[in-house]
């Protein structure tokens, strides 16, 4: 995906009504993440009800499906990739009260 060096994509769920949001993304085992740290967003909420995403990024829009990730050992995977992209780890290391998303194809 193409989209993987951009610095902020656009996120669309579906909760009673499309809802989008911007967010950073960050690339492990060649899949997109995204990370709303522990903030239980309303696009967390969405995605726990219904795990399919659309990913908007320039004029392209990508059909996706999200994946909790509660693993550890991924969690640090993906903070060393967010610390790599972005200059500095995630605040809460957690993956009990953190909520980052892997988005794959559907």
């Amino acid at each position: 995906m193409g989209v993987a060096t951009d610095d902020i994509i656009q996120l669309e769920t579906q909760g009673e009504a499309p809802y989008s949001v911007n967010l950073w993304t960050v690339l492990v085992d060649d899949d997109l993440h995204v990370f709303a740290g522990d903030n239980y967003a309303n696009w967390v909420e969405h995605i726990e009800g219904n795990a399919l995403v659309r990913l908007q990024s320039d004029n392209l829009v990508y059909a996706l499906k999200a994946e909790r990730i509660t693993d550890p050992a991924h969690f640090e995977q993906f903070a060393q990739a967010w610390e790599t992209k972005y200059g500095n780890r995630p605040r809460n290391e957690s993956v009990q009260e953190t909520y980052l998303f892997r988005l794959t194809k559907r």
